[in-house]
């Protein structure tokens, strides 16, 4: 009888240790279809059941990156009870598809479950004023910058950027002091109030002969006969020579600019005072190395060779000297060299070191 009560008693203790709660959610998914990217936060509610036989607890809930865990059950769920994980998903600056995870934690087995919330994103219509951002008086570009990007010394490229007349009236856009190279007409020639028309831009880089690598051009401009003070459009192009023509002999015995080293480290410095460096360099190739330009950022200031045409295996330098001014700590400075070597048409040198504040002038 006593052997009897003790299995009881040992059977009831196991099946206290052998209970569990279950997480057991109604959906692991939710699907918002499509919503509209001004629509606001949308929630998506999650319900689940404890399907166990012991009492569960939700110890933590994370969303993934554009989602928000907002609310759930926190406090002990007993068996047969209900419970509910929250999520919001907020719109703005989506518009495509998109799906993002919010990561359950419990004292369930399996302890981690992920739900997922889905959907599609319909982009807002953007205003006038965030597709037209440059505002010339009743006028509005697309941008201030037309940018031709790379083009080469041969070509003529053409680029065109929308505007739009604002106005209830008619309105023209002029531009002034166009150098010879680069050319600028609207179409329509007068924009009726509130119509679209395109700005059409040609470069012509054959016409800007001396000028290489990143070069810009400032215009000025007139809307409606009026002179626009201060107001510009900035134009800009990477100018780079043109090797598509070569063949694969005239490749082979092409120039080939070796520098030494392209950084020169003039040490350390006071400030108003400068430096001078010299960057040596060999023609390694089978014909004539032409160094085209040399181009200095600021700070300092950079010198063609004494001779800019190389002979093969002849070596020359470019000298540079380094104004310190007002800077202090490590400085680095580049300067850019173009020449008719296909393969280092423009190469980047490097002005390093470091400039020492002078305390007693600076107290």
């Amino acid at each position: 009888m006593k052997r009897s009560i003790s299995f009881l008693v040992l059977m009831l203790a196991c099946a206290g240790m052998m209970a569990q709660p279950k997480l057991n959610f109604a959906n692991t998914r939710h699907d918002y279809g499509t919503i509209k990217e001004e629509a606001g936060k949308q929630e998506a509610v999650f319900n689940f059941t404890n399907t166990g036989d012991s009492v569960l607890v939700l110890t933590r809930v994370q969303s993934s990156c554009g989602c928000t865990a907002a609310d759930y059950t926190k406090s002990p769920v007993p068996p047969g009870g209900k419970g509910f994980v929250k999520a919001v998903f907020d719109p703005k600056g989506y518009s495509s598809r998109f799906a993002k995870s919010v990561t359950v934690y419990s004292n369930a087995k399996p302890a981690v479950t992920v739900l997922v919330i889905e959907g599609n994103v319909a982009p807002r219509e953007k205003t006038v004023e965030e597709l037209f951002t440059f505002a010339v008086g009743p006028v509005r570009f697309q941008s201030n910058h037309l940018a031709f990007t790379t083009t080469t010394k041969s070509e003529k490229k053409i680029r065109v950027m929308p505007v739009i007349n604002t106005s209830k009236e008619p309105a023209t856009v002029e531009f002034e002091g166009l150098p010879a190279h680069l050319q600028l007409k609207v179409s329509p020639a007068t924009l009726k109030p509130g119509e679209k028309g395109i700005i059409e831009g040609t470069y012509d880089a054959k016409l800007n002969s001396s000028a290489w690598g990143n070069v810009n051009d400032l215009v000025r401009l007139k809307v409606n006969g009026q002179s626009q003070p201060n107001i510009y459009l900035y134009v800009s192009a990477n100018l780079v020579e043109d090797f598509s023509g070569l063949n694969a002999q005239q490749l082979a015995s092409a120039p080939v600019f070796k520098l030494d080293s392209n950084t020169v480290n003039f040490g350390k410095m006071k400030q108003n005072s400068s430096a001078d460096v010299e960057y040596f360099f060999t023609n390694q190739g089978k014909s004539d190395l032409i160094i085209r330009h040399v181009k200095a950022g600021c700070g300092c200031t950079a010198l063609m060779p004494t001779e800019n045409v190389i002979k093969p295996g002849a070596r020359g330098s470019i000298k540079a000297k380094f104004n310190s001014g007002g800077y202090k700590g490590q400085i680095y400075k580049n300067i850019f060299v173009y020449t008719n070597d296909p393969k280092n048409s423009e190469v980047m040198l490097m002005i390093k070191g470091e400039v020492l504040v002078d305390e007693a002038s600076n107290k």
